[in-house]
């Protein structure tokens, strides 16, 4: 599925992560965790079972809830209002999505990145698809802000290295 190509202005860019990216984020991880559940469960004691992959994917759903949050009731709002001096709440969302960079780190380190073993049921084959679909999307949602929308509202010198 192709995604519409994200609007130049920062006003509308932010309202298209708000759609494209913060809604999908929600419905994705919810059903991710009640996969990862169920093949945690179904296959505890296996090797190569992502033990502890449910417990992260919940962890995840608290910490971008509160983070996507933020950025639509405070930074986003204040970008459609050109408000002035925003590089302490971007450099504040910038440290999140360090965290969730971190994180997917460990969901690969739990899921041998996303490598499957011989023989994978069906949940675990579409979990292991479902949760390389929202990599994916979290990568260029982050991408997306990091490099496109952020540094349009950072003084000069403040981007993130």
């Amino acid at each position: 599925m192709t995604r519409p190509l994200p609007p130049q202005d920062s006003a509308n860019l932010t309202r298209y992560i708000e759609a494209e990216y913060h809604a999908k984020h929600r419905t994705q991880l919810l059903e991710l965790a009640a996969l990862s559940e169920k093949v945690e469960t179904v296959h505890a004691g296996q090797a190569d079972v992502p033990a502890g992959l449910s417990a992260l994917l919940h962890r995840m759903i608290g910490e971008l809830e509160v983070h996507m949050k933020k950025e639509e009731l405070v930074l986003f709002p204040a970008i459609r209002n050109a408000a002035p001096r925003l590089d302490g709440p971007i450099a504040a969302m910038r440290a999140d999505h360090d965290d969730h960079e971190a994180e997917v780190g460990q969901i690969r380190q739990l899921t041998n990145d996303l490598t499957l073993p011989d023989g994978a049921c069906q949940s675990w084959t579409r979990l292991y698809a479902g949760v390389g679909e929202f990599l994916e999307d979290l990568a260029a949602h982050i991408r997306l802000e990091n490099d496109v929308l952020f540094p349009q509202f950072e003084t000069q010198g403040a981007g993130h290295v």
